[in-house]
This record gives C-alpha cells, structure tokens and sequence, in this order.
C-alpha cells in the first residue's frame, strides 16, 4: 500500500479530496484505484457549471482493464476540469495525487467534508 496523502478526506468510492485556500475542493481518484484500474487511457469529464449531488456519477474513466465511473464526493458546482488528462490520460497512473486531479467543486455546504474519510479510516477499509 503507498502512503496515503492525510491532508486529504477519501470517499467509499475511492476518490479524495483536497480543501484548497479559496475554499474550493480539488477531487482525483486515489493510487489504490487507478492501480486497480491499470493503464489509463482516456477520461470523460464533466461540463464545468454542472450542479452535482453528492454520490452522483459524474465522470468516467477508462482503462485497457475496464471503465469506471467517478462520483461527486460532495454536492456542489463544478467549477473547473482537468484539460490536460483529454491528451494525457496516463497522468491519472503517473500522478494521482497531483498532476492526475480530475475537477474541482464549489461546494454547497463545506460540513459535507465530515462525510468523509480520514487517510487512516480510508486505509482501513481497503
């Protein structure tokens, strides 16, 4: 298991979330999924201005393995996306944590954080 990042909360789902200094949320899938996933190799994102629910699936990632979907980890409007994943989806396995990020989230209410998981708590229930 790689060291998971503990400034970040985790969804069942497996993605994670990183609070950034303007408030916004940062969302990616962690090193555990897109080792799961094997090589990626292309990822759907969604429109930027899109109101989403927590839980919602809102964008897909594909691997010679399989396709996944991502989920809105909290409700909220997507604010930004990754450009750079459309023509290097491979940082997504390079890069999970940084470069790899796939959207982030104005989101409605900040408290929705505390649904989530901690690194350890995310750690355990793997």
């Amino acid at each position: 298991m790689s060291d998971l990042p503990t400034n970040l909360k985790y969804a069942a789902t497996h993605e994670w979330v990183r609070t950034e200094s303007d408030g916004t949320l940062t969302i990616g899938i962690t090193d555990h999924a897109q080792d799961l996933l094997g090589d990626v190799v292309f990822v759907e994102l969604p429109e930027p201005g899109t109101d989403v629910e927590a839980e919602d699936s809102i964008a897909v990632v594909e691997s010679v393995k399989a396709a996944s979907d991502i989920y809105a980890p909290v409700a909220g409007t997507i604010i930004e996306v990754n450009e750079a994943l459309a023509d290097a989806p491979e940082t997504v396995n390079e890069s999970p944590f940084e470069d790899g990020w796939f959207f982030k989230i104005q989101p409605d209410n900040i408290a929705d954080l505390d649904n989530l998981m901690s690194a350890d708590e995310y750690e355990e229930s793997l």
